[in-house]
């Protein structure tokens, strides 16, 4: 069996080097604990844990909200205000889903950071991610997203 050149190794290395910064970047570094959204589902059953769909409303219009979450569009002024307000007690961890796991690890990042906890983030979110493919492709129940007025704040 041949050797593999120095340059054959170089660019597998490089290349590797690359998919893991890329990830990396993409979500940043974890914070708080991780569930897959059938674990979540489970800890939601039993009413352990707040799960707080953070996508935007078309997002919701379009796949569903996972049965139980409520959805607060992140990008609303009040968003911590509403979390709080949505959860049972201060002790309750808070669970963050969003289409892909971006979105929910850089708001696990920033509210761990402002002292919010305890946190949970879902990485492979409502449509699948590299963490895995996601609430709805592993057949996890959905509710249609009925707008209101509280929901459509931002």
């Amino acid at each position: 069996m041949q050797r593999p050149s120095r340059r054959v190794v170089l660019i597998g290395l490089v290349g590797a080097t690359a998919l893991g910064l890329t990830a990396y970047s993409i979500a940043g570094p974890t914070y708080g604990t991780i569930l897959t959204p059938a674990q979540a589902f489970a800890a939601l059953e039993n009413s352990d844990i707040l799960l707080v769909d953070i996508r935007r409303p078309d997002e919701w219009e379009s796949t569903g909200v996972a049965q139980g979450a409520v959805p607060i569009d992140m990008r609303r002024e009040d968003f911590v205000d509403a979390v709080l307000a949505a959860r049972q007690s201060p002790a309750q961890p808070i669970a963050l889903i969003c289409a892909r796991g971006v979105r929910s690890a850089r708001l696990a990042r920033f509210l761990t950071q402002a002292g919010l906890t305890p946190l949970i983030d879902i990485p492979e979110g409502m449509l699948g991610s590299f963490a895995g493919p996601g609430w709805v492709r592993q057949g996890l129940p959905v509710v249609d997203w009925a707008q209101t007025d509280e929901d459509a704040k931002t």
